[in-house]
């Protein structure tokens, strides 16, 4: 590292990126320069301005010319609590537009140490390879022995290689065989998996990044740093006088209330986070498959009839982590949501694996009708060895089996499979051939609108998914909130964005003067005839992007105690900026990824609508949403306006752009203005 580089890092941030051309071998740094971090941030901010800055518009999602980054957050490594995620961005496979996935583990303080906030890489190699990095050089090696390996095998063998402290991101099979639905591993199991990024890490021949840097950026005001952070523990760990541990029973009577009542109450951050500090996100799964949170049955089903708790409980708290031997916790979590856990009986004995979280739960669970606690280990090790993204390869398995159901897949079709619900051998071999790309899995491999399109004779009725990717684990009849999120993100079917639950979990009314235009939460059942949500989404749409821009983990700002994010941030980087300053830099950021897309000819509102089912169309004769459809139009169009975005082109108004200082942008969409 310079002593240029070391100078400048007294700021939260390096200052500093290295671009890699793996088709020439070479590496250079950039410094993108003070103004980029106060304008975007680090993070995905800084993600989405590289790309634009470099990436021409039409460049194939899977060819050369596409660029792969992996970027860190400005508060990771400062001293800061919730904040060791980085995020992967690049052009999307599964959308053809912007793509990003966000990730935890022990990777993004790696790589932040080697003097860098991110990487990007470039080109193609023409072999197999791996980039390593540390604060002194960045060196391309051969991958050709690690190429066809799982993607915890090959993590382990490069930590025996460059020693325990090196942390590694890499591929599993399914990102090499290109699957769009493949993502990017770390920390034994931990991934980046949405947008399909890890099909364009495979696209590079890149196996794997590995970082071993030592190096420690500096802060403005490390007293601050630390002032603030211990402030923060403490309202958090006073929390733990409230010794309520909950389980499934009441799980299943708050599902009860939820279907014969009107009450939509206010989520209770420090009930969400001993739920999550017990039992982690799998204390969710009978709660959601009660309330109508899940969806069921690939969509068309209703938890307490279809699911019902006696189903949902064999997959959800207490039955997970009865299996549990340690606690997991990412860089700088107090919370230690996640777990490592052991089978060793029974017909899928695993030594040791990260637990699933609820969407692997969910998307193998309640969506295919499985309640086999020991079939969905057994296909998490799969998905986490095989590389590939739970969700939509739960979603796209889900979408086979109704296929299969109603006679557009037969036995022949998939090599003698019986794909019903709930058959379980079926669906973990299903799953192996997703991964592996064999027989009827190749036709599934990309997801399921490519699946649909190549299976035909109306397969797309059953192919739920928004805009290209599949939808999530959360039914936004529950909570509609996710239906703008899951339509009108740049990165669509995305239940980390916005929503009404983290509205109510985050309380930002109380940190942004703008959030108390939010209107007051109504109940449930009135929420779905309210139309009037667009600038309370658009509220916590830009503290998401402030989120990703620092590297904070979304549930650490829901779990109580009010994260002091921007305080952080400010004695980071020695900024004196409002709250309100911060909404900006997220609305600029927001702003920026949707003109990424609309550079690409894409629009939200025309190109990602979702699957009808998602929105109810036609509404659900029983159970929480009966009767529910979704205005969708009212909602996607309040969301638009809050943005200053015309509904029917998708662009921003030019003096907008101008406002938020985004000028070339507006250059880019309108033209030259003209004098």
């Amino acid at each position: 590292m310079t002593e240029e580089a070391k100078d400048r890092a007294g700021q939260g941030y390096w200052g500093r990126i290295v671009h890699v051309d793996l088709s020439t071998g070479q590496a250079e740094y950039e410094a993108p320069g003070d103004e980029v971090y106060q304008k975007f941030l680090s993070g995905g901010g800084l993600g989405v301005k590289v790309l634009w800055d470099r990436l021409k518009p039409g460049v194939d999602p899977l060819g050369p010319e596409n660029i792969l980054g992996l970027t860190t957050g400005l508060l990771t490594d400062t001293g800061t609590l919730f904040t060791g995620r980085f995020m992967a961005v690049g052009k999307s496979p599964a959308t053809g537009g912007w793509g990003d996935a966000n990730c935890g583990g022990h990777f993004s303080p790696a790589l932040k140490r080697c003097g860098v906030d991110a990487a990007f890489f470039h080109g193609k190699a023409d072999r197999p390879v791996y980039v390593y990095l540390d604060e002194d050089k960045v060196e391309i090696k051969d991958a050709s022995d690690l190429w066809g390996l799982d993607a915890i095998e090959t993590e382990k063998r490069l930590k025996e290689i460059h020693g325990r402290k090196a942390q590694v991101a890499c591929l599993g099979p399914a990102g090499e065989r290109l699957s769009r639905i493949a993502g990017i591993c770390t920390d034994g199991g931990r991934y980046a998996a949405r947008s399909g990024l890890g099909a364009v890490m495979g696209s590079k021949k890149l196996k794997a990044v590995v970082a071993a840097g030592s190096g420690r950026v500096g802060v403005a005001d490390k007293a601050e740093i630390s002032r603030l952070t211990k402030d923060f523990r403490e309202r958090l760990e006073g929390m733990k006088k409230i010794r309520r541990f909950v389980g499934d029973r009441l799980f299943g009577l708050v599902g009860w209330i939820t279907r014969v009542g009107p009450v939509y109450t206010r989520q209770p951050a420090d009930l969400f986070r001993l739920i999550l500090s017990k039992f982690g996100t799998s204390g969710l799964t009978a709660l959601s498959a009660e309330s109508g949170d899940s969806p069921i049955k690939n969509w068309a089903g209703i938890g307490y009839l279809d699911f019902p708790l006696t189903r949902s409980q064999k997959i959800g708290a207490e039955t997970v982590i009865s299996f549990e031997k340690k606690k997991y916790g990412c860089y700088s979590c107090p919370l230690h949501c996640g777990g490592i856990v052991t089978v060793s009986d029974g017909p899928y004995p695993i030594e040791e694996m990260h637990k699933p979280e609820y969407e692997t739960l969910c998307a193998f669970g309640a969506l295919s009708l499985n309640d086999n606690i020991r079939a969905v280990f057994k296909i998490n090790d799969l998905v986490n060895r095989g590389g590939i993204d739970s969700i939509s390869c739960g979603a796209v398995a889900a979408f086979a089996i109704e296929c299969f159901e109603n006679g557009l897949l037969t036995e022949a079709d998939t090599g003698g499979l019986e794909l019903r619900w709930g058959n379980v051998e079926a669906l973990i071999k299903l799953v192996e051939m997703i991964i592996n790309r064999e027989g009827i899995g190749d036709v599934l491999a990309d997801g399921v609108k490519p699946a649909a399109e190549r299976i035909g004779r109306g397969a797309e009725r059953y192919a739920v998914h928004c805009g290209g990717v599949e939808a999530p684990m959360h039914d936004p009849k529950f909570d509609p909130g996710f239906a703008t999120a899951y339509y009108c993100d740049p990165t669509p079917g995305r239940h980390t964005m916005y929503s009404y639950t983290y509205l109510d979990l985050q309380f930002l009314e109380k940190q942004f003067r703008r959030a108390k235009k939010i209107p007051a939460l109504a109940t449930h059942k009135q929420r779905h005839r309210y139309t009037g949500t667009g600038e309370a989404l658009a509220v916590d749409c830009f503290f998401k992007q402030i989120m990703d821009g620092a590297g904070v983990c979304l549930f650490g700002t829901a779990v109580g105690g009010r994260m002091p994010l921007c305080e952080w941030i400010n004695a980071a980087a020695g900024w004196n900026l409002a709250n309100d300053d911060y909404l900006v830099i997220g609305e600029r950021i927001q702003q920026l990824r949707h003109a990424f897309n609309l550079r690409e000819g894409l629009n939200a509102i025309r190109d990602f609508r979702p699957h009808p089912r998602i929105y109810g169309d036609p509404p659900l004769a029983r159970g929480p949403a009966k009767g529910v459809t979704i205005d969708l139009e009212a909602m996607a169009g309040s969301f638009y306006q809050a943005l200053h975005w015309d509904v029917g082109s998708g662009r921003p108004e030019r003096d907008h752009l101008v406002r938020l200082g985004l000028d070339e942008v507006a250059e880019t969409l309108y033209g030259p203005e003209r004098p």
